[in-house]
């Protein structure tokens, strides 16, 4: 078992390997994380781990009203995630290695990261300015039958595009062929396919990749199936993580 202790970086968010990840970091507990990075020799990766928040909030309250009526200000690493922050994110994550950190004039950072490696979450260090974690790398296993279940996906994906440009009433425009590898095609489908946290996660823990072939197969089914009676969707970035906030 490979283990490794990193940053910590909760989202309301599921990151995959491969994706990437835009960053606006202005929380004091981030902004430290981020400092902290630019430290890093130039040669080496700026890494942090990216969990989804099953239980919590992605910003700290730092006002009444903020982002709850009713929260009071809250500081520190642990802020927003409850006593025992362990129990308030989900067991696998992701690595994300940051390409470019960027501070602003105000101390904020603009942060370009990318996802590469999933990672189980193992036990939670909040005796720093920000959160820590040791984790324990997870493999990517084929599975039986992945590269079949990858053309089919596939197919299924291009459908999926094909509805979803047609209840937005636009062009359909891919920007790029789409890879045929296994476990890259089950990553990107599990990214831009419009689905709940929960169900990426679910993806993105899934014990090998023709697993989660086989679930978004049944998913972009259905999801063709839902945009077909719908007149229209909002739009949706299709090779790209949402921008967290913080």
């Amino acid at each position: 078992m490979t283990t490794v202790r990193l940053p910590l970086f909760p989202l309301n968010s599921v990151l995959f390997p491969g994706l990437v990840l835009p960053l606006n970091v202005f929380e004091e507990r981030y902004r430290a994380l981020m400092r902290d990075l630019l430290k890093t020799p130039e040669d080496e990766p700026r890494r942090f781990a990216v969990v989804a928040i099953r239980d919590g909030h992605e910003v700290a309250a730092s006002a009444p009203g903020m982002p709850d009526p009713t929260a009071l200000p809250e500081r520190g690493p642990t802020a927003g995630f409850g006593s025992d922050p362990a129990k308030a994110f989900h067991g696998v994550g992701c690595v994300a290695d940051a390409a470019t950190i960027r501070e602003r004039a105000d101390g904020t950072f603009e942060v370009l990261a990318t996802g590469t490696t999933r990672v189980r979450l193992l036990s939670v260090d909040t005796s720093g300015p920000y959160l820590t974690a040791e984790l324990e790398e997870l493999p990517e296993e084929p599975g039986d039958e992945a590269g079949a279940l990858a053309e089919g996906v596939l197919r299924a994906f291009r459908q999926y595009q094909k509805r979803l440009a047609g209840a937005r009433e636009r062009s359909l425009s891919t920007g790029a062929d789409l890879p045929d590898e296994p476990a890259v095609v089950s990553y990107l489908v599990a990214a831009a396919v419009m689905l709940d946290t929960p169900t990426k996660q679910r993806l993105l823990q899934a014990p090998d990749t023709a697993s989660r072939l086989r679930d978004e197969l049944k998913l972009l089914r259905a999801e063709t199936a839902i945009i077909r009676n719908l007149p229209s969707l909002p739009a949706s970035d299709l090779t790209q993580a949402p921008t967290s906030l913080n």
